[in-house]
């Protein structure tokens, strides 16, 4: 805790002017598993930026070429540690694909730290030193009860989850939250029909589009579709393009890029996950200064499962037209 206190002030400190910090030269490489064109790794880039200016640091954000190729981010990373970097932040999609070179960083004498997704086991799966996101179980499972105070009184409930990248560790585990949540609702409401299946929905908003907007010409008594994503935008287009009302289907994802905000705020995503990205690229920076600076080890920070709403969708979408959130 006093850990995360001295983070919070520094970082506090840096952002209001209050101190006039410097790297000395400090190079922090950020590599992960998305590409450019996705807009939530844009506010955390805002972030890794802003972090990097306080200090004075050179750094750099490599993103992949095709979104969520680990083979892209593994060939990234050893491009990256070749030029002999003070510190790398990483995301961990899978359980084995980095190891070894995570590894090898880390017997280089490389400060390493899982950002926005880390191994499932943490420190037991992998050297990295600590990991700053979201834990997404019980992110999910939240989105899954704040989702099911709109479940009909009465009736079936039959549910969609969509795994965006099957395999991937950050939707596969916020898909399991969603589910233990629905188990625990079949389990508490005995005499109601509670059913749920599982799809590959994509992480492209045309491709979720077709996938769940075919299930759901098959489907047309499914009550809610939860996104391990913010591709749930994808599906309120398909619902507005067919006429059907907000809220006649429920959806529910995760992460506040402009696309999902502005369907909710036409009322057809009724809940969002925020996991606070723009904190997941300045947070790191301040442990690797600290680290570097004080000799402070690297530590967890969990960036959050605040539930946001359509009341709440006005005030955010004007700090993501700043690239904040």
């Amino acid at each position: 805790m006093r850990k995360l206190t001295a983070i919070l002030l520094l970082g506090a400190a840096l952002i209001g002017g209050q101190s006039a910090a410097r790297a000395d030269g400090l190079n922090i490489v950020f590599t992960h598993h998305s590409s450019a064109s996705n807009t939530f790794w844009q506010a955390v880039k805002k972030g890794f930026d802003d972090g990097c200016a306080k200090v004075e640091a050179t750094c750099n954000m490599v993103f992949t070429q095709t979104e969520g190729s680990i083979e892209q981010q593994v060939a990234n990373m050893r491009a990256a540690l070749a030029a002999k970097p003070d510190a790398l932040l990483t995301s961990i999609v899978d359980d084995h694909a980095f190891d070894d070179v995570i590894k090898e960083a880390r017997d280089a004498g490389v400060v390493v730290i899982a950002v926005n997704v880390d191994d499932t086991e943490g420190a037991k799966g992998n050297a990295r030193q600590a990991f700053v996101g979201q834990g997404f179980k019980p992110a999910g499972y939240s989105l899954a009860k704040a989702i099911s105070e709109s479940f009909p009184k009465d009736g079936p409930i039959k549910v969609l989850v969509g795994i965006s990248a099957p395999g991937q560790n950050w939707s596969e585990t916020r898909g399991a939250g969603v589910m233990q949540f629905l188990e625990e609702y079949k389990a508490a409401h005995k005499d109601r029909d509670v059913s749920w299946e599982r799809i590959d929905s994509g992480t492209d908003l045309a491709i979720t589009s077709d996938r769940v907007g075919a299930y759901l010409n098959a489907h047309p008594d499914t009550t809610a579709y939860f996104d391990t994503g913010f591709w749930c935008a994808g599906v309120a287009r398909v619902l507005g393009d067919r006429g059907v009302a907000p809220g006649k289907v429920l959806l529910g994802g995760f992460d506040l890029v402009p696309e999902v905000l502005q369907q909710m705020q036409k009322g057809y995503v009724q809940a969002l996950v925020d996991q606070q990205p723009y904190m997941q690229g300045f947070m790191p920076v301040m442990e690797v200064y600290l680290n570097k600076k004080l000799g402070l080890a690297p530590s967890d920070i969990d960036t959050g499962q605040g539930i946001v709403r359509q009341k709440d969708a006005d005030a955010i979408m004007a700090l993501s037209a700043q690239g904040m959130r």
